[in-house]
């Protein structure tokens, strides 16, 4: 009875992980910082704005993305403010490399052009 309970104990130390940590060879624990990073650029921690019209956002874009139309960006600053990494990007990369200008001379330099949505889609796994 007791080898049960101790497959039953291991069992769910492995299912839940109470207390165990484990060691890691530099390789695998590469592996693991690669994937924190992956992680991170597809968290919340990245504004993604589409800089599209409307009817444009509406055909499909990038999950989570905001739409602020080009005409827009200059009058919606303050939406950029406190963003930890701003993405931009449009249907080719053009109205998005005007949005990153508008936002550089405002004093927003956390401004990445994402290009095309199809490129930020792709990037970000998003």
């Amino acid at each position: 009875m007791s080898k049960q309970i101790v497959m039953l104990l291991t069992t769910l130390f492995t299912l839940f992980g109470f207390g165990c940590t484990t060691v890691t060879s530099g390789q695998e624990k590469e592996k693991s910082d690669t994937a924190k990073v992956a992680q991170d650029t597809s968290s919340n921690s990245i504004f993604f704005v589409d800089v599209r019209s409307p009817q444009e956002f509406a055909s499909g874009s990038v999950n989570g993305a905001v739409n602020i139309p080009l005409d827009q960006v200059g009058s919606r600053i303050s939406e950029f403010k406190e963003k930890k990494e701003i993405v931009v990007f449009c249907r080719s990369g053009n109205r998005s490399s005007q949005a990153k200008s508008i936002l550089e001379s405002n004093g927003i330099t956390n401004v990445t052009n994402g290009g095309s949505w199809e490129d930020v889609k792709a990037k970000y796994n998003k």
